[in-house]
């Protein structure tokens, strides 16, 4: 049984799981499911079209499941999904989808700060951490474990890869390739991000692999496709390789710099 504040509404049609707590001024609308154990704080709204797993801690002032800012949207019936164990902190916003996916999803185990923004149709992995007022925009891709720390700007369509590090203050309108770190204005490739590596086991050898594929990728005066075949034949491959290769073959906005 949960917890329910009588200063929350709670629409009948909505579906609680077990042991929840949801606290005062909460609203929960029509269309909304939710699972076991979650813990809403004070003045959360859940919109219609909410799915949301076990285990999650909302702050006060987040909002998930509003129409998405896309002048676009015509009504259609589309969800916004959240997983298990994630922390969502104070006046995060986190819109659902539109008629391009259908559908807004943020992974499991995922922290996400103050102030922060989950545009329409995102796609945000497992495990990541995103900085306060960072705002990631319409049908933007976010693998696991990523770190984007504060105030990061992120364009429609781009795509962030696993174990990456990205500054505070970042502005990219271009895909960030796993396991690197970018900042700096304009965006840049910064080398690795040893110490995500390191702590998440990478082995050395796997980590100079690593840097040696970023060594040919980023090599001046040679076309992406020819540094892809040069890798292909001087690198041993692993799944961490072959990762980064399908990454930059079909980046759309191309990498940055």
């Amino acid at each position: 049984m949960s917890n329910i504040s009588p200063l929350a509404f709670v629409h009948p049609e909505a579906i609680i799981g077990d042991r929840c707590e949801i606290g005062p001024f909460c609203y929960i609308d029509k269309n909304v499911e939710i699972g076991a154990d979650n813990h809403l704080m004070n003045s959360v709204t859940l919109l219609a079209g909410t799915r949301m797993g076990n285990g999650n801690v909302i702050f006060p002032g987040a909002v998930i499941g509003a129409v998405p800012q896309d002048l676009k949207f015509r009504g259609e019936d589309t969800t916004v999904e959240i997983g298990d164990n994630n922390t969502i902190r104070e006046n995060v916003t986190i819109n659902r989808g539109t008629a391009a996916k259908g559908r807004t999803i943020v992974g499991s185990n995922n922290l996400l700060m103050e102030g922060m923004h989950v545009a329409h149709d995102v796609s945000v992995g497992n495990g990541c951490i995103i900085g306060n007022s960072t705002k990631i925009a319409g049908e933007v891709v976010v693998d696991d474990f990523a770190i984007i720390s504060a105030n990061v700007l992120i364009h429609q369509f781009c795509r962030v890869g696993s174990y990456v590090m990205v500054g505070g203050g970042t502005r990219t309108g271009q895909d960030i390739p796993p396991y690197t770190m970018a900042a700096r204005e304009p965006v840049a490739y910064c080398g690795l991000n040893l110490v995500g590596l390191r702590r998440r086991g990478f082995s050395p050898e796997l980590i100079e692999n690593i840097h040696n594929t970023y060594r040919i990728l980023y090599q001046r005066g040679k076309l992406r496709e020819e540094c892809l075949a040069q890798i292909k034949e001087e690198v041993p491959m692993s799944k961490e390789i072959e990762y980064i290769l399908d990454f930059v073959h079909s980046s759309k906005r191309g990498i940055i710099k």
